[in-house]
């Protein structure tokens, strides 16, 4: 069978009329089908009775009317009943299992509705639907079921990701499912193990996603009888073992992760899967040394494993596309390989918290591309020439280097690029009766190097000299009248620098200085964007704004996710989007409240954040939450959407969410988006993300969607309606 190729999949399937003739007399013959018939039209009533809120769909679903001219329903030229689009409608209520009586139907669409209650097995096993999509929403309950017979059109796509189903995931459902190409069961609560017998049943699966689950006990074999899977993806789930030997047999896997589960063994078959794009272990047990891998892969993240072993092994020679390499928190030893400095297209280096020594060599400034290094406590050696080395590097915007060069003094400043961004540790830059402060020529006698840092951010092209005199100077020893904020880690001094440029400075306060994970993240975010923030981008359309909206969710799934404990930020806005100069979004200035006061309560004395992203909750003096950092970021995805601000609606005199949620309910979604992005072709995938602004931005804290949906809605948007789109009907 030859491999599954979606670009090249037939949209739609004609039956040509071979025979003029007998098409004429059949004409005349038979009655033409002026409407739907009336089984199907009770059946489209007995859905919309069991809704409790339908936008509006009454308007237009009345009995006795013809149903194929109802609103979002789609039908055959026979009058049949072929699909149902309602997502992003605002539904409540449960799905009636009586939308299994069309005969018809191939598609169906609910996602990102609030519907509730179980989704009726009639639908997925005895139903002519092929492509089901019922994500984001709140259906529960398990899939136990036993097929009587095998639908005439098994169910090739099922999007049932972000809801609350719970149980096993039992085989038995899967046995009228066997054309089965793409199964998302993602951000769930389902238990048990992962079945055996899942791709012996469906050989065709193209797309497994089983992320952020209970999934428990080993990964099965038998998952390489799906030899034409590309993307699989198991992570956040309590999985251990091993990997089966058979899944590298699967050769056109192009994404594998598991990240965050409790696997182990070796990787040495990894080389075998010659296609593979992404690989994602991280945060499990994996040891031993990391195999040769083939050119195309583009992202390799092992941290978090227990790797060893010297790097001078593997040979990286080969890997022309890889941009991101992370192998944190493992036990490599040696000396930083050379072979890394042959992957031309590096942008992203990370080795900090490993057991390398010796010095960094001249082969780093061959990766012309790379913009982040972390380099953190993994005993380097030679201060003064690592930094002439690095200051070599012309893209170079990060550079976390703490827990090195222990007892070196930091070297004259006029070697030190100013594209660089330095995170200064007072016990990596000491020596021993010798403070930092001592080594830094023009250190006002108040600042106190104990506790206090400075970080500048420049643009790329600015001259390259800066020196600790510069930013005193610069902000007239920092005084109180160049104050333009207060950011998550301390004030920020406005300053024009001996060159004529302007930039914010930001100084570190005694209580940031001990906050090395809140540091760090931000330190990411600020280094790596270089361009406008975001509300100066509105103008781009669907595929630069998508871009962003992922970017952003993924900025903040780090403080919310990866960070331990997590960080809330109480003032997601757009002008804290950052945006690099492909328009890649990084969430800055992080943890307000949180940072400021980290051993005290978070309860709100005061309304904090900035007007029109602030959560009605935080009006009432709750705690600053998690879930207060979603309300914001739906307001940010509905500025990207709608291409206005907050408050006002310029030409409604509204907040902008009261707006939209008013629109909704009139079912006009379509008029609420940036007429930039109307006739573009884009308007599924963009109502799709206004879809999950609206969730973020419910009043109600608990039915808000965790950062981790998010992320996931955004990623999947462009997959799910690619598969979808491609499945061929006939």
């Amino acid at each position: 069978m030859p491999p599954l190729n979606f670009s090249h999949m037939n949209y739609n399937t004609r039956c040509p009329a071979t025979f003029l003739g007998l098409t004429l007399v059949l004409l005349f013959l038979a009655s033409p089908v002026s409407s739907c018939n009336e089984q199907e039209s009770n059946s489209l009533l007995q859905f919309l009775a069991g809704l409790s809120q339908h936008s509006n769909l009454s308007l237009s679903w009345k009995n006795g009317t013809d149903c194929c001219k109802w609103e979002e329903i789609n039908c055959s030229p026979d009058k049949t009943v072929t699909s149902i689009f309602l997502a992003s409608r605002s539904l409540q209520g449960f799905i009636s299992p009586f939308l299994g009586n069309l005969t018809g139907l191939l598609r169906l669409n609910l996602s990102y509705n609030l519907l509730s209650g179980g989704l009726p097995l009639e639908l997925v096993l005895y139903s002519s639907i092929t492509v089901l999509d019922v994500s984001f929403n709140q259906l529960s309950g398990d899939l136990q079921g036993q097929p009587s017979a095998t639908p005439v059109r098994p169910l090739q796509v099922l999007n049932i990701s972000s809801n609350l189903f719970t149980g096993k995931f039992p085989s038995s459902t899967w046995e009228a499912m066997k054309n089965l190409v793409a199964l998302n069961n993602s951000n769930n609560n389902f238990i048990g193990e992962i079945p055996t017998a899942l791709c012996v049943i469906t050989p065709s699966l193209a797309m497994l996603d089983l992320s952020y689950n209970r999934f428990s006990g080993s990964i099965p074999p038998g998952l390489g009888n799906c030899s034409m899977m590309t993307s699989l993806n198991a992570g956040h789930n309590n999985l251990s073992g091993t990997l089966p030997d058979d899944l590298f047999n699967i050769t056109l896997l192009e994404h594998l992760s598991f990240q965050n589960n409790q696997l182990e063994g070796s990787l040495s078959s990894i080389s075998k899967l010659i296609n593979l794009v992404t690989l994602d272990l991280g945060g499990n047990g994996f040891g031993g040394n990391i195999p040769d891998s083939h050119r195309n892969i583009i992202t390799i993240d092992l941290k978090n494993n227990n790797f060893s072993g010297e790097l001078t092994k593997v040979n990286f020679s080969n890997l022309s596309n890889l941009k991101t390499l992370d192998l944190v928190w493992n036990n490599f030893t040696g000396t930083i390989p050379e072979s890394i400095y042959s992957c031309s297209n590096l942008t992203a280096l990370r080795l900090s918290a490993n057991k390398f020594h010796g010095q960094l060599s001249k082969g780093i400034s061959s990766l012309k591309f790379l913009s982040f290094l972390s380099l953190v406590d993994i005993s380097l050696t030679n201060i003064t020439s690592t930094l002439r080395i690095l200051s070599s590097c012309r893209n170079l915007t990060t550079l976390l280097i703490g827990y090195n060069f222990k007892h070196e003094a930091i070297p004259d400043d006029d070697i030190i690029a100013a594209r660089l961004l330095f995170f200064f540790r007072s016990t990596s830059f000491m020596t021993r009766n010798r403070s930092i402060k001592d080594t830094i020529e023009g250190m006002p006698s108040n600042f106190n190097s104990e506790q206090s840092l400075v970080m500048v951010q420049r643009g790329k092209g600015q001259k390259n000299k800066l020196t600790f005199t510069d930013l005193v100077k610069a902000s007239n020893n920092f005084d109180k009248e160049n104050i333009i904020g207060c950011g998550g880690y301390g004030l920020v001094y406005k300053a024009v620098l001996p060159d004529g440029c302007k930039v914010a400075i930001k100084k570190l306060s005694s209580e940031m200085c001990l906050m090395d994970r809140e540091f760090s993240a931000e330190v990411d975010a600020l280094s790596m964007a270089q361009h406008d923030n975001l509300s100066a981008t509105l103008g781009l359309l669907h595929p630069g704004r998508l871009k962003i909206a992922q970017g952003a969710s993924r900025g903040l799934s780090y403080i919310h996710d990866v960070c331990k404990p997590p960080i809330v930020h109480r003032d997601i806005k757009s002008s804290n989007i950052l945006l690099d100069k492909e328009f890649k979004a990084y969430v800055a200035d992080f943890g307000l409240s949180r940072l400021v006061l980290p051993n005290k309560t978070h309860v709100t004395t005061e309304l904090v954040g900035t007007l029109g992203y602030i959560p009605p909750e935080y009006g009432q003096g709750w705690l600053a939450t998690l879930r207060g950092d979603i309300y914001s970021f739906g307001v940010v995805l509905l500025e990207l959407v709608t291409g206005q601000r907050p408050i006002p609606v310029s030409f409604v005199s509204k907040e902008l969410v009261q707006w939209v949620w008013e629109m909704k309910a009139k079912g006009k979604q379509i008029e609420v988006l940036d007429p930039a992005l109307q006739g573009t072709g884009y308007e599924e995938q963009m109502l799709r993300v206004l879809e999950a602004a609206c969730q973020c931005v419910n009043r109600n804290p608990s039915m808000r969607p965790t950062i981790q949906e998010v992320v996931s809605c955004l990623d999947s948007i462009d997959d799910n309606l690619r598969i979808q789109n491609s499945v061929n009907i006939e």
